[in-house]
């Protein structure tokens, strides 16, 4: 199982990746767990000092920036080997 964290306060750009996260797992029938983290403190703890940022498996994937579908859904997919 996939372990996917976006991390962001909540802004409209966190928002769209959690979208965009569950809308790839689905297409590509992943098992996936999608958290949100949103607490600011916790930030700093994951390695984040840019939002929103994606996390696969504790891996810090993306910061300040919403990646394309279809890098998402090569990160997943490579994630998921």
């Amino acid at each position: 199982m996939l372990h996917i964290q976006v991390v962001g306060p909540g802004c409209i750009n966190c928002e769209t990746l959690e979208k965009l996260c569950f809308n790839v797992a689905a297409e590509q029938n992943l098992d996936a767990n999608i958290e949100k983290v949103t607490d600011v403190k916790k930030f700093a703890d994951l390695g984040v000092f840019m939002t929103p940022a994606l996390i696969v498996n504790g891996k810090v994937l993306s910061m300040g920036k919403i990646p394309t579908k279809h890098t998402l859904a090569h990160w997943l997919a490579d994630a998921n080997k």
